[in-house]
């Protein structure tokens, strides 16, 4: 019996540009960081189950003035026990969680290349988009799951060729 590699996935990943922008993540040593803070159940689980090393990722950058996609990057590996959660003095600390028994993870994230931005104003011009996660409203979540059809779109649109 051979075993065949999954397809790659795509994912769209938020991170506050103050924090971890493309140009922050771009100048890291091998372009990578860990992708940390992340404490919602679902995209913790997106991280823990579904992330494969070589999977796409929209660099999104939100709680900015023009919210958008910023990058493109890939899924590099290494999930591990965000510390954070344990240090009183991180933003992201959670009093719930101890060394023995941790909630939340992370992984690292290699930067590609910096692109756009592609607002979202941007994206919602385009109908093969409009059912696209990131452009529901309610939608917060800051990893979310994309359709092959919609990074396929999206990058044809970063090539200019939409």
């Amino acid at each position: 019996m051979t075993m065949t590699a999954l397809s790659p996935r795509y994912w769209l990943m938020k991170n506050e540009p103050d924090e971890y922008s493309i140009d922050h993540a771009l100048a890291a040593p091998q372009q990578t960081i860990a992708w940390d803070g992340v404490r919602n159940y679902q995209a913790r689980n997106f991280m823990r189950d579904d992330m494969q090393v070589g999977d796409g990722v929209l660099y999104w950058h939100s709680s900015c003035a023009e919210p958008g996609i910023y990058g493109i990057a890939r899924i590099a590996g290494n999930l591990r026990t965000d510390d954070s959660q344990f240090d009183p003095a991180s933003p992201y600390f959670d009093p719930k969680c101890s060394p023995d028994k941790p909630r939340w993870l992370m992984l690292d994230v290699q930067a590609l290349r910096k692109v756009g931005p592609i607002t979202v104003a941007t994206l919602c011009q385009y109908p093969q988009l409009e059912d696209m996660r990131v452009l529901q409203k309610g939608n917060r979540l800051s990893i979310t799951p994309v359709d092959a059809r919609h990074w396929d779109f999206i990058m044809r649109l970063i090539e200019g060729r939409v």
